[in-house]
């Protein structure tokens, strides 16, 4: 969407403090022995309080209120009695929500515990890499550029990114244009950020695997090479200069 009255403003940010307030919550709430559906119930919970309803439940029936990924788990894992979380895991959590019709998506991938499996390299790339993103973006960018720049800093890190998996545009549904807002230089989009408008930027930044598939359960997705993923997420509006970071108190960059 792009904002052009002040109520609108006030909706995203209200939706958004929503969704940054949860998926704060979730992570420090998070723990070993703790089963991912007890971390999603607690967010809903916390989203209820807002009066938000989870975004993928409502816009696509997901089997819970919040993705919560592990592991070898890329993103859009369905939150499970079965699943514990175990200490040194690398987990994703991904909380939109709708909240007096507007919509607003963050997301955060952190290790549960003492990082004994090494992890922690790849979340800290994944969250300086979205924070330097964030910062080049104004309004006449080409989004080429900022999926350019995201894939060469996580090469200099010697990683790779995920590149069917991308940002969105975003405010009065969970997914609009501009779409696509991919982690990589596509040469034949001549697209640029518009200033005034709501996009989710996000970055996906792999070990291994430069695509993901599907499992059976039809929503969670792994990659197609194996290893790891760390996902940061912030709603943001475009401006001629620096970004408004809607969902700014999620606890990303603190």
């Amino acid at each position: 969407m792009s904002i052009t009255k002040e109520y609108e403003l006030v909706g995203m940010q209200r939706v958004s403090e929503a969704v940054a307030y949860a998926l704060n919550e979730m992570r420090n709430y998070a723990q070993p022995g703790m089963t991912t559906k007890e971390l999603d119930d607690y967010g809903a919970r916390l989203l209820s309080e807002f009066g938000a309803q989870s975004a993928p439940h409502l816009t696509y029936g997901f089997p819970g209120c919040t993705c919560i990924s592990v592991d070898n788990e890329f993103c859009h894992g369905i939150p499970s009695n079965k699943r514990v979380l175990k200490e040194g895991d690398l987990i994703n959590i991904d909380v939109s929500a709708e909240l007096d019709g507007f919509w607003a998506d963050n997301g955060s991938s952190f290790v549960i515990g003492n990082d004994i499996n090494h992890h922690q390299k790849l979340v800290d790339a994944s969250k300086e890499i979205l924070r330097k993103a964030i910062n080049n973006i104004k309004g006449g960018v080409r989004i080429s550029e900022i999926g350019n720049l995201i894939e060469t800093e996580a090469k200099k890190r010697g990683d790779r990114v995920i590149k069917n998996l991308g940002g969105h545009g975003i405010g009065r549904s969970l997914h609009e244009q501009p779409d696509e807002l991919l982690n990589f230089r596509n040469r034949f989009d001549q697209r640029r950020f518009k200033k005034n408008s709501v996009v989710a930027i996000e970055t996906f930044i792999s070990t291994t695997s430069t695509y993901t598939k599907e499992l059976n359960d039809g929503w969670t997705l792994i990659g197609n090479k194996g290893g790891y993923m760390a996902q940061h997420e912030h709603t943001i509006v475009v401006t001629d200069g620096e970004p408004l970071i809607l969902t700014g108190n999620n606890g990303i960059f603190d």
